[in-house]
C-alpha cells in the first residue's frame, strides 16, 4: 500500500498550523496542535493533548501518546514508541525573561526507541536504536543502542532484544531468539539484519 496516496486523519479538535508536512495514514486525536514548519511521516499515531512544536521531526510509524509537548530540536527516527506524559526539555537553563532560542539543543532518538511513561529527557542527549528508557525515568546522558537505563538519573540496567526483551546471560532473546555480542561497547545484533 503506497501511503503517500493516503490522506491523515485528524480530530475535529485538532490544530494544525500550515504549512506543515503529515504523512498518509497518520492518525492525530482530539485536542492536539501541530505548529508550523513541523515534519510527521507516514502511519503515525499521536494521542490527545499532544504539542509538536516548529522544527521537530517525526519519523513513520511512530507512537506518541497522551499528553507529550515535543519541543523544537526533537527528532524521533523511525517506529519510536513515546510513552504518556514524558518530558522533552530543549534548552539547558532556561529563563521566562531570557531569550533563548539560540541555546536549544537537539535530542534525537533513534529507531526503534522507547520512552516509558512520565520519563523525562534532558535536552542534547540521544536515545539508541531500540533503547528503552524505564518508566519515570530521567535522561541525563545518551543511551546506547539495545540497552535500557533506568532511574534519576537514568542508569544502565540491561540489554535489549529489538523485541523489547531483556536479553540473558549470553546477550541472547528467549523471547524471538536473536542473538547480539559487544563490539567494544556496542551491542550488536549478530545476524545483522532489521527484521524479527
Amino acid at each position: 500500500m503506497n501511503s503517500d496516496k493516503i490522506e491523515y486523519f485528524a480530530h475535529p479538535t485538532c490544530i494544525i498550523e500550515k504549512p506543515c508536512q503529515i504523512g498518509g495514514g497518520t492518525r492525530i486525536w482530539c485536542w492536539s496542535h501541530i505548529m508550523v514548519g513541523a515534519v510527521i511521516g507516514h502511519n503515525c499515531n499521536i494521542g490527545d493533548h499532544v504539542y509538536i512544536e516548529n522544527d521537530v521531526i517525526i519519523g513513520n510509524g511512530v507512537k506518541i501518546k497522551n499528553n507529550i509537548a515535543l519541543y523544537s530540536g526533537v527528532v524521533c527516527e523511525d517506529d519510536v514508541f513515546l510513552g504518556p506524559n514524558c518530558v522533552f526539555t530543549n534548552v539547558l537553563t532556561p529563563r521566562s525573561f531570557i531569550e533563548r532560542k539560540n541555546e536549544i539543543r537537539q535530542t534525537i532518538v533513534r529507531k526503534g526507541a522507547t520512552i516509558g511513561a512520565n520519563s523525562t529527557v534532558v535536552c542534547g542527549h540521544t536515545i539508541g536504536r531500540y533503547a528503552m528508557v524505564g518508566a519515570g525515568s530521567v535522561v541525563t546522558k545518551n543511551v546506547p543502542d539495545y540497552t535500557l537505563v533506568v532511574g534519576n538519573p537514568a542508569k544502565f540496567h540491561a540489554y535489549v532484544c529489538k523485541c523489547g526483551v531483556v536479553l540473558d546471560k549470553n546477550l541472547e532473546c528467549r523471547r524471538c531468539g536473536k542473538k547480539y555480542h559487544k563490539i567494544n561497547d556496542d551491542i550488536v545484533s549478530c545476524d545483522n539484519t532489521e527484521e524479527l
